[in-house]
């Protein structure tokens, strides 16, 4: 995929105490995805207190398997941090993309790290059990 000069990534950042806002415009690509999780990480680093990131992808392209990848290194890197992801204003090409990947519950869910909500609630918290051949002692 090329990428046209006025379709170059340009992430802009916005951040408050607990949430960072970083509009995405471009494609997220080869070239660029790089770029994003860069400008992520610097996000979650410089604000410990953090408890949301929100990626506004409303002025978003073409999205390739690196762009993609991006996405989930960032899905990654939240979920490390103990923050939130909201994937904000998807246009359908990035909708489609991860709904033909089986990404698209992965990286919107509203569940916090290490929490995994019971299909439909939204708040309840199920503990996994342990497995494998110690499970039952």
């Amino acid at each position: 995929m090329t990428t046209r000069p006025d379709h170059h990534l340009q992430p802009t950042t916005v951040d408050s105490q607990d949430s960072l806002r970083i509009e995405v415009r471009g494609d997220l690509d080869y070239a660029s995805a790089d770029l994003l999780v860069a400008e992520v990480t610097a996000g979650l680093s410089g604000q410990p207190a953090l408890t949301d990131l929100h990626l506004s992808c409303a002025g978003l392209g073409a999205v390739d398997s690196m762009g993609l990848s991006a996405l989930l290194m960032i899905g990654r890197r939240t979920t490390a941090a103990g923050v939130r992801l909201h994937l904000d204003d998807r246009p359908a090409n990035l909708n489609r993309l991860l709904e033909l990947t089986g990404t698209l519950e992965h990286l919107t869910a509203p569940s916090p790290v290490g929490a995994e909500e019971t299909p439909g609630t939204g708040d309840s918290t199920v503990k996994a059990r342990p497995t494998g051949q110690d499970a039952n002692t």
